[in-house]
């Protein structure tokens, strides 16, 4: 049932029929509810991939988000995960449906007229990640945040508030285990009073892109099924340019055409693809 607080010329709040409507940072939002049963176009499937990919990343880094977008989602109908979720699937992917995977070099984590520091570097120690930058550019006192990106883990590490800009370096202790594995690091600088921020800078990656057990897994039976393809596919060719015609006819060649075809079109929607 909808109701009208707003009288009965105003929005209707709630549910009528296969609409949902609600106050969304002061304004009303109105959309379908249910799901349609359809089968769904590659754009589609590779949209809906994107997506997923893409909360995948951002949500082990809320916290952060939302205090690097938070400048920008002042005053607009968006909030900082809207933000960094536009521009993460626009920007930060790579590859093609079924294999969409997340390009670290150009995740966005803020956007904005603060300058950002130069000569910035990162080194790994025996202990954690020693990171410096030149202390000119901006005001002594602005923030600065890093964020350590873990993605054999999903998670993410790292300080909204690690030191002000005049310190010039910030060491971020990190695990023994962690340092073993994948490193994605992220810096930008905040005004202190919280009205301005930079563009977020890729410090860089440590131990190169690495594969979960999950992705090994995908790999091998991509593999497996591409090796079978292989074998159907070859015999499949070889009867059809040979045009036997008394193999065309037969029971074992309509079942070698219906496994070319089903191998094919499986091929075509498994994740493992090689990079």
């Amino acid at each position: 049932m909808g109701l009208l607080p707003y009288g009965p010329h105003g929005p209707v709040i709630g549910k009528v029929g296969k609409l949902v409507s609600y106050i969304l940072n002061g304004q009303v939002v109105t959309r379908t509810i249910g799901h349609k049963r359809t089968k769904h176009s590659k754009d589609q499937l590779a949209n809906y991939q994107a997506m997923a990919v893409t909360m995948k990343l951002l949500k082990p880094m809320t916290t952060f988000i939302n205090s690097s977008f938070e400048i920008e989602a002042r005053g607009t109908v968006k909030n900082q995960h809207n933000l960094a979720t536009s521009y993460n699937k626009k920007q930060a992917l790579k590859g093609e449906y079924p294999d969409i995977r997340v390009d670290y070099s150009k995740v966005v984590l803020s956007y904005g007229n603060l300058p950002v520091a130069g000569n910035l570097k990162m080194v790994k120690t025996e202990t954690g990640l020693q990171i410096s930058w030149d202390t000119g550019g901006g005001k002594p006192h602005d923030m600065v945040m890093i964020l350590i990106c873990h993605p054999l883990k999903g998670l993410s590490s790292g300080s909204i508030n690690a030191c002000r800009r005049d310190a010039g370096s910030h060491f971020f202790a990190i695990s023994e285990e962690d340092l073993s594995q994948q490193l994605e690091a992220y810096i930008c600088f905040k005004s202190a009073d919280g009205k301005q921020i930079s563009n977020s800078v890729y410090l860089g990656n440590f131990n190169g892109e690495m594969e979960s057990s999950k992705e090994k897994l995908k790999r091998e039976q991509y593999q497996a099924l591409k090796t079978r393809f292989d074998q159907v596919s070859a015999a499949y060719f070889r009867i059809l340019d040979l045009r036997i015609v008394a193999q065309l006819t037969t029971k074992s060649f309509r079942n070698l055409e219906t496994e070319y075809q089903a191998l094919k079109q499986k091929l075509e929607h498994l994740p493992g693809k090689p990079g």
